[in-house]
């Protein structure tokens, strides 16, 4: 038996092929009104009007296949196209996103929707740059500082909120400040100073490389969570305060910078800290991106041999290293450090209490922090 709606249907299609988009319209009408019209026809009826300049119809053919399946991705971009058309970014931004989205959720793109993803990425692409250039010229001349840029960066899509993420301990309220200004800290000048012979013991110390050991080491009593430069001696620690106390092999090698530590504000936390150590990063050694311990401290580097091409990165925030130059930062936020040389890298860390944390805060976590290190086990 002949299926005369089928026929009508396959009719419009070969009639849009050849652009024929009167002749389809009327073809793709005649099976919507004899009530077998898919969400597919709807797409196939909607560029039949587009064609022909009927974009309102065009938009109810759309809905109307959308109300059939929701994410049927040929008319949630043909959307995206005609608001794109009208020069609605907001809207056209939506359609689009929720087809990426829809591929998304698929795993995998199907090869008859490929153009569509394509014109899709396309549009939400010239959107974000159309936005991005209003706001900028909104804002141009403007002396509105990092904070500022950052949050237009995020706004417009191009950083993602970077936010304290300790893995043991997270203590509310603190500010989420990736890199502190040195200038906050009246002990760094005087720090600063020191970095020549604190450079001298340091170079005593290489010339055997006696006492680095694996900033990452293997504890056999927990499980191995598999850090990319575990027990490596790419990057290497040689320990001058550990667990609370001087290590005195490596103290007695380097009398002139204990002494600048001393004259820092460090933690006193029984079998925690101080912790102060040479920092060693290998040639073309890449730390990857990881959460520290702990926001109620900073960690502070002071930069010692450094060779071209050492960066670090906390949150949104890239610096070049720079030697004798502090750099002080929240580790409890994403980051991750370079040394894209060919020479070694090489700084002093310690870690100091969050200035924002006041006396009786420290006080409690002092003696919080120290009743989980005697805790068996």
């Amino acid at each position: 038996m002949v299926d005369a709606v089928a026929d009508l249907a396959n009719r419009g299609l070969a009639l849009l092929r050849t652009g024929d988009a009167v002749g389809a319209r009327r073809a793709l009408e005649d099976v919507v009104q004899a009530g077998r019209a898919s969400a597919g026809l709807f797409v196939l009826l909607a560029d039949a009007c587009a064609q022909i300049g009927d974009h309102a119809s065009a938009d109810a053919a759309l809905d109307r296949a959308l109300a059939i399946e929701p994410r049927n991705l040929a008319a949630l971009t043909l959307k995206g196209d005609r608001a794109h058309v009208v020069g609605d970014d907001r809207a056209a931004s939506a359609w689009y996103n929720m087809v990426l989205s829809t591929v998304q959720r698929l795993g995998s793109v199907p090869r008859e929707a490929e153009s569509l993803v394509a014109r899709a990425q396309q549009g939400v692409a010239a959107a974000q740059a159309r936005f991005d250039g209003h706001l900028n010229a909104a804002v141009s001349g403007l002396d509105s500082g990092p904070r500022f840029a950052e949050a237009l960066a995020i706004l417009a899509g191009r950083a993602e909120p970077q936010l304290q993420a300790p893995t043991s301990f997270y203590y509310p309220g603190l500010p989420q400040t990736a890199f502190w200004e040195r200038e906050a800290f009246d002990w760094v000048p005087a720090l600063e100073t020191t970095a020549s012979a604190i450079t001298s013991e340091l170079e005593a110390v290489l010339a055997t490389r006696e006492g680095f050991r694996p900033y990452v080491e293997a504890d056999p009593t927990r499980p191995n969570k598999g850090h990319a430069l575990l027990d490596s001696d790419d990057w290497s620690a040689f320990h001058l305060y550990e667990g609370g106390e001087p290590v005195a092999a490596n103290a007695a090698r380097c009398p002139a910078t204990m002494a600048a530590l001393n004259q820092v504000p460090l933690p006193h936390i029984a079998g925690r800290s101080p912790m102060a150590l040479f920092s060693l990063l290998a040639p073309r050694t890449h730390i990857p991106p990881h959460h520290g311990m702990l926001n109620t401290r900073l960690i502070v580097h002071l930069p010692l041999i450094v060779p071209p091409h050492c960066r670090l990165r906390v949150g949104n925030h890239t610096h070049s290293v720079e030697a004798g130059r502090a750099m002080i930062f929240d580790d409890s936020i994403l980051h991750e450090a370079w040394n894209d040389s060919d020479n070694t890298r090489v700084v002093l860390l310690f870690e100091v209490w969050n200035p924002a944390l006041s006396d009786a805060e420290q006080a409690a976590l002092t003696r919080m922090f120290g009743a989980i290190g005697n805790y068996p086990g």
